[in-house]
């Protein structure tokens, strides 16, 4: 498989107030075109980071970052992002927001009725059609999250980079997302990042899952290839033995092998 993404031998370290941090070490990881890639750890070891790289939004220390064949040296279009907070502009409804994207991307080369074809077919994507002319503040936290999502699928990224996209919500609404986000990156064959803390879920979700060790100077610790078939029901593999041994390595590399280290914080 063509690697899409790579990571080689990318450091970060940040200059602070208390000085030198050392957030990442070492990383070499490559992503092939059309995979799905969760990147778990504890909190502080660097998964944000990470992604933040391959996003162009940080220029790594050392090391180089290529996105099919070509160095990250910036944010661009060919890589969306979704953080974790929404970010949608208040004063624009979820179609202005969406459209605001789409003629950044394609305004120079097409139509208007094209862009709100596009615009539409993204919202319609998500499930977010209906709710097109309102607001932010008059829908839901999870109907943000489907329009955030809407808007980085509508510029049609070759990479979609997911920050804890769903890390706000509660269980039923997160598990339906997650559930939509399987059925359109089926869809869609996107090239898919995401950071997670979750188990469940990059079980569920991931082709392969990068688990972080913990940081200062944190890196990769192991990579999990996750063999269940496509498409995946949640309710199924409940009771996969292949998806509770997943399960149990990813918890066995988080709590008993690379536990927490802020207890002492407790």
């Amino acid at each position: 498989m063509h690697n899409f993404i790579q990571v080689q031998n990318a450091e970060m370290v940040f200059q602070t107030k208390k000085g030198r941090f050392h957030a990442l070490r070492e990383i070499d990881l490559s992503v092939a075109k059309g995979e799905f890639v969760t990147l778990i750890g504890h909190s502080g070891c660097g998964k944000s980071t990470l992604l933040n790289l391959i996003a162009g939004l940080l220029r790594p220390s050392s090391g180089v970052l290529l996105c099919d064949n070509r160095e990250i040296a910036a944010p661009g279009p060919e890589r969306a992002v979704v953080f974790q907070n929404h970010s949608l502009l208040p004063w624009l409804t979820c179609f202005e927001n969406v459209f605001l994207a789409v003629e950044r991307v394609f305004g120079a080369k097409e139509a208007k009725t094209a862009l709100k074809a596009r615009t539409e077919a993204a919202l319609a994507l998500v499930g977010m059609g209906h709710a097109s002319g309102k607001r932010p503040h008059e829908i839901s936290g999870g109907m943000k999250q489907r329009v955030g999502i809407a808007r980085a699928l509508a510029m049609e990224p070759k990479v979609l980079l997911l920050d804890e996209p769903f890390g706000a919500l509660d269980a039923l609404t997160r598990a339906k997302l997650q559930d939509e986000l399987l059925k359109i990156v089926g869809r869609t064959h996107s090239t898919v990042v995401m950071v997670t803390h979750d188990v469940d879920e990059a079980v569920l979700l991931s082709d392969r899952i990068v688990m972080m060790t913990n940081g200062p100077a944190a890196t990769i610790g192991e990579i999990l290839a996750v063999e269940l078939p496509r498409p995946r029901d949640r309710v199924e593999l409940a009771e996969d033995t292949r998806y509770v041994h997943y399960r149990r390595e990813v918890l066995d590399f988080l709590y008993t092998r690379h536990g927490h280290v802020e207890r002492e914080a407790a």
